[in-house]
């Protein structure tokens, strides 16, 4: 019973000596402190601008992207003071680092649309997986092509997988080869995302569309409603249930002298 305490009576000891030298932290969870980190993110991961650049001189870069040169950082602040511009640091890691001239608050507007815009077309574009035999007649490889051709143009991914059977997995060439041609006949509708790569049996290459899924969706809606146009009737002939009207000319004519 002795030693028992004695061992509790160190554990606590221990414990009050890591509390005082602040080895115990709390971690920080998301639901306590994970605004506080996200913020923190967000902060690091803008650059710096204007009064926050803390270097000697920077290589300046104009709003319209001409080089200006190596520039004591007071003259490129007093610089984008009188054209009403922010001093950005795009480059803090060059020698000296790279600021640019441009309306921050314009950049960071315009960065989030396209991120947004960007996530928007990730998030609708499927990918699609295609199989190939290394030994595949023209008439299935003809097929799938037909498939991987209706998903792009769709505004879909396609993964063109190739499963190697056997000794076939000694000549990954062949399947390079099949899957650059792939890519040659689909080249008006997509673009090579991820070039072919062994991928244990497999190999695999994905292709991107040319175009987004909504922006494939609208052209779909268009060719469907010109398909759909009226006709124009006004200026068109009377229908007649009369034979004599349907016959040619020459016809008539002779049906008459007789």
């Amino acid at each position: 019973m002795n030693g028992f305490v004695r061992r509790f009576r160190r554990t606590l000891v221990c414990a009050s000596a890591c509390v005082t030298a602040g080895a115990f932290l709390v971690p920080a969870t998301d639901s306590i402190h994970g605004e506080t980190h996200r913020a923190q993110e967000l902060v690091i991961s803008e650059p710096r601008i204007n009064d926050r650049i803390r270097v000697p001189e920077v290589r300046l870069v104009g709003p319209g992207g001409e080089q200006v040169g190596v520039v004591p950082l007071k003259d490129a602040l007093r610089l984008a003071e009188d054209a009403e511009l922010d001093l950005v640091e795009v480059a803090p890691n060059a020698k000296p680092p790279v600021c640019k001239l441009m309306d921050y608050g314009k950049y960071k507007y315009e960065a989030a649309i396209k991120a947004r815009e960007s996530r928007k077309k990730q998030a609708n574009a499927v990918l699609k997986e295609i199989r190939f035999r290394l030994k595949i007649d023209t008439h299935d490889y003809e097929t799938k092509v037909g498939h991987a051709r209706r998903f792009l143009s769709g505004g879909d991914k396609v993964k063109a997988m190739i499963q190697f059977r056997g000794r076939e997995q000694q000549r990954p060439e062949m399947g390079v080869r099949l899957l650059e041609r792939l890519a040659a006949e689909l080249a008006e509708v997509s673009t090579v995302e991820s070039r072919p790569r062994q991928d244990g049996r497999n190999m695999v290459m994905v292709l991107a569309p040319l175009r987004g899924k909504a922006e494939a969706r609208r052209e779909q809606g268009a060719g469907g409603r010109k398909g759909r146009e009226r006709i124009d009737t006004t200026k068109a002939k009377p229908v007649t249930n009369s034979l004599a009207d349907a016959m040619p000319a020459e016809l008539k004519a002779q049906a008459s002298a007789e």
